[in-house]
């Protein structure tokens, strides 16, 4: 097992990106290779890069990668905010995604505390 697999982080990042996929799933087509390809790539690049910043050897690498992931999903809140407003998600969609990525933030926000006092 790969450290990051351990991470709770990395773990509901998985299922950020599995609820990003579902709601892309019911976007009309015309939208499928913008706005749903763009809200896939966000939430994927979450725990990509939580996983890639638990490889890293300095802490500052380490901070950075947690800095990207966190961007990522501020990012995909956007997204789903604004598809929201479309009516292309529920809001039960939305305030799920937005509940789990302030989740996810805050708790990269506490590792990056803590990388800094290593």
């Amino acid at each position: 097992m790969f450290r990051f697999e351990r991470l709770l982080v990395w773990q509901k990042a998985v299922t950020l990106y599995d609820l990003a996929d579902q709601a892309a799933d019911g976007f009309p087509q015309r939208m499928q290779f913008s706005v749903a390809d763009q809200l896939r790539r966000a939430a994927l690049s979450v725990s990509s890069n939580i996983a890639e910043g638990s490889g890293r050897e300095t802490a500052k690498e380490c901070k950075y990668f947690f800095t990207v992931a966190r961007s990522s999903a501020f990012e995909v809140v956007s997204i789903m905010t604004i598809c929201q407003c479309r009516g292309l998600v529920a809001p039960e969609q939305h305030h799920d995604v937005y509940g789990l990525a302030e989740e996810i933030s805050k708790m990269l926000s506490a590792l990056k505390r803590k990388k800094e006092q290593e």
